[in-house]
């Protein structure tokens, strides 16, 4: 019989200061690569919007950082990259700044101290476009609600905050909708109240995820977006699914900082 391997595994609570809220992540740390097959088989496993996989510093010091969702790998995630720093600096007592060799490039994280972390990610600005066939239907907004399109996903823009919260997509027709490209989802966003400027909702179901509480991914192109509307580079930002959890955004030149902050909720290991 092949020898099983034990690797550590966090499970984290992103974009919270308290457990139970937020996004939960599960950050699996490797002492050498695993196949795309075995790491896909274990974020099915999981059954976390994502799962992390990170491995030990390179001679120039980046680690290697991939995500899963529980049916394909994908390019960019906030909220796992968030977990996963959390992991090294609070449970594994690594020193900082952490760089990230990812999908998308060289991702720095800084502990900014009280529990915060910031996030140093690609912007992704997007462009008016008309909304992909059947779209605005499947989440149930009006037709003639405002769609933009960025690299990795859509934003639809509806009046008011209250209609972010009732939202009640229909997933088997939303998923059948053409997003076209490199999307990977939809949010739907809107301008906040009291201090948050803006909130939002994403729904997945094309990458296996059918609503995602907090998405990290999506201020990437929602940062820029409201940063345009608003005239204000640094934002606060919640994301107003069932769990909830909020961020702080800041728009700089080509680059998204996105700062949060998390919590361990599970310690244990992975037997593969």
């Amino acid at each position: 019989m092949a020898m099983q391997r034990s690797i550590p595994l966090f499970q984290v609570d992103a974009f919270s200061s308290e457990p139970f809220g937020g996004n939960p992540a599960a950050v699996c740390l490797l002492d050498a690569p695993l196949p795309a097959t075995t790491m896909q088989l274990i974020a099915t496993e999981m059954n976390l919007s994502e799962t992390a996989f990170v491995v030990p510093p390179a001679p120039d010091g980046s680690r290697g950082l991939r995500w899963f969702t529980p049916e394909t790998e994908v390019p960019l995630c906030g909220h796992a990259t968030l977990a996963t720093a959390h992991v090294l600096l609070r449970e594994s007592a690594q020193p900082g700044p952490l760089r990230f060799d990812t999908l998308s490039g060289i991702l720095v994280v800084h502990d900014e101290g009280d529990g915060w972390l910031r996030m140093d990610f690609p912007a992704d600005p997007p462009a008016p476009s008309p909304p992909p066939k059947g779209l605005l239907e499947a989440l149930g907004c009006s037709l003639d609600s405002t769609a933009v399109k960025g690299e990795k996903l859509w934003l639809v823009r509806v009046p008011d905050e209250e209609r972010v919260r009732a939202l009640e997509p229909v997933y088997a027709l939303l998923a059948q909708v053409d997003l076209g490209g490199t999307a990977l989802g939809v949010s739907v966003t809107a301008p906040g109240s009291g201090d948050t400027d803006f909130v939002s909702r994403f729904f997945g179901p094309w990458v296996g995820v059918d609503e995602d509480p907090v998405t990290g991914v999506a201020h990437t192109v929602l940062g820029p977006y409201w940063a345009g509307e608003t005239g204000r580079p640094e934002l606060t930002a919640r994301q107003v699914s069932k769990r909830e959890g909020s961020l702080t955004v800041r728009v700089v030149g080509d680059r998204v900082h996105l700062s949060g902050q998390a919590v361990t909720t599970v310690r244990g290991e992975l037997l593969v």
